[in-house]
């Protein structure tokens, strides 16, 4: 009867199967790519323009800051 050495057999066992699934990794990105690609050709995608943000002047930033102090005045005068 012929030894078998367990341990290389294993090790060529995992080898081929992490090659596998490598090789498998790799075709799959490369297919997705291509299709990205693809889809982007024949398929372009409409981006449409950005509202103008609306200006803000100086008195509605002034509001609001009094807003936001006046909220945390009264927060800590309730909460002590």
């Amino acid at each position: 009867m012929a030894e078998v050495n367990y341990v290389m057999e294993a090790l060529k066992f995992m080898v081929l199967g992490m090659g596998v699934v490598f090789l498998f990794l790799l075709i799959l990105v490369i297919v997705v790519e291509l299709q990205a690609k693809l889809i982007a050709k024949y398929f372009p995608e409409n981006t449409p323009k950005a509202p103008a943000t609306p200006a803000v002047d100086a008195e509605d930033e002034n509001r609001r800051v009094a807003a936001i102090i006046a909220a945390v005045t009264e927060f800590r005068n309730k909460k002590s």
